[in-house]
């Protein structure tokens, strides 16, 4: 059994016995324990405590023993958005975008979400799968241990299908922890912009069945939004899904309130995604609910578009995670940190909020919070251990600064930040 000791921890974040959903207060109790140790054994974490208490938690020394001193140790990032995989960037609309060019008037160039699909439509498995590998390791050096991806630029059926079949794949050779969802409602292709139906029949009756006999995803999403999927059609699309087993996750209220919010909570869903735009009747109907509302300040920040309210939210009771929205359109940025950072400084979040909405509550919107999420015995080594910072606020408010010095993935080590 390999084994690994972590000694003289300046401060052990988000430790939990129990870990259920944080709402309202809860979010901003964060335990920890100073000067702490801890021990993994193969992939898990099997001890933790005060290191006074060592000698008698570890009879035998481990082969490999790390001194935390003046560091801190967190459980890694729970990342439940991400658009990873995806065949060219998109700098050149953000060049049209720095020059004045709507999102309509891109978009009518043939830019958007529209390009990304073309550029998917022409590259192969290979090359999509060997892009996304290179992002996902990126993004395990920064500290994510566990990631959602969704389909959505394919917008044909094999497009789609090549896509879900890239994630799977990863989910196969990567240590990360991945959950896959189907986005096949992100846009309306051209050929169906007059024919919403037709669309919406392709991917119930061609998409969907595939999807289900080779198992490739966990969830159904869709981008309900003014000028996309009315509530209406994100119903039909979710329920057809969840013939299938997938479960609903949406994209919500991000450019209007389109009735995303309530829409997913009579779903059932899992999480309702952006929520930029929020009012007090979507407040209510997401606080009263089991849904979890995942923001992704870095799209807001991007976009300069108003941030999510997450001092309202969280005062109404709502359960909060954070995620990046890692895409080519609207967030090229897979980097949690930053998430954390921005969810301090322009979203008003403490940090013990910020971290546990990116940790236990990020989990929690992707349905692994049983082995992931927070330290507890049991659970699964992702772990960040950052470099010597003065105190844990430190993290939020060096927002410019990489703090990681090591990441474990299931107990091994990705490669040092120095």
């Amino acid at each position: 059994m390999a084994a690994t000791l972590i000694t003289n921890i300046k401060q052990l974040v988000n430790v939990r016995e129990e870990w259920p959903v944080l709402r309202g207060k809860e979010l901003a109790e964060l335990p920890c324990i100073s000067n702490a140790y801890l021990l993994i054994e193969d992939d898990t974490i099997a001890a933790y405590g005060k290191m006074e208490e060592l000698s008698s938690a570890t009879r035998l020394m481990p082969a490999e023993v790390i001194d935390a001193s003046g560091r801190l140790l967190l459980p890694a990032w729970c990342d439940s958005h991400t658009h990873l995989v995806f065949a060219a960037s998109r700098e050149n609309e953000f060049i049209d975008k720095l020059k004045g060019l709507s999102y309509a008037e891109i978009a009518a160039r043939g830019g958007g979400i529209l390009h990304s699909a073309r550029k998917l439509n022409e590259a192969s498995e290979d090359e999509l799968f060997n892009l996304a590998w290179k992002r996902l390791e990126e993004l395990a050096r920064l500290g994510t241990g566990a990631i959602e991806i969704k389909s959505g630029y394919g917008l044909t059926v094999s497009g789609e299908l090549k896509m879900l079949r890239v994630i799977k794949k990863l989910k196969q050779r990567s240590k990360l922890t991945i959950k896959a969802t189907f986005l096949g409602a992100h846009t309306y292709p051209l050929e169906y912009k007059n024919d919403h139906q037709a669309y919406i029949d392709q991917i119930i009756g061609e998409m969907l069945p595939v999807i289900a006999q080779e198992a490739l995803a966990d969830y159904i999403d869709v981008f309900c939004e003014t000028g996309f999927f009315s509530p209406e059609e994100t119903a039909t699309i979710c329920k057809a899904g969840k013939q299938y087993g997938l479960k609903p996750k949406i994209h919500a209220n991000q450019l209007n309130l389109s009735g995303g919010v309530q829409t997913g909570v009579a779903l059932g869903a899992i999480s309702v995604d952006h929520l930029e735009t929020m009012d007090e009747h979507a407040i209510r109907s997401l606080a009263g609910s089991q849904t979890i509302g995942t923001l992704l300040p870095t799209a807001a920040f991007f976009l300069r578009m108003p941030f999510q309210p997450a001092r309202a939210l969280i005062d109404a009771g709502c359960a909060i995670a954070l995620a990046s929205d890692f895409n080519p359109g609207s967030s090229p940025s897979g980097n949690m940190n930053l998430v954390v950072n921005i969810s301090c400084i322009q979203m008003k979040m403490l940090p013990e909020e910020a971290i546990n909405a990116a940790t236990l509550n990020g989990a929690w919107a992707m349905e692994c919070a049983g082995t992931l999420g927070s330290i507890s015995i049991g659970k699964k080594a992702n772990l960040i251990l950052t470099k010597p910072v003065p105190s844990l606020a430190y993290i939020p408010y060096s927002f410019g600064s990489n703090l990681i010095d090591m990441v474990f993935i299931g107990g091994e080590r990705t490669g040092s930040n120095h």
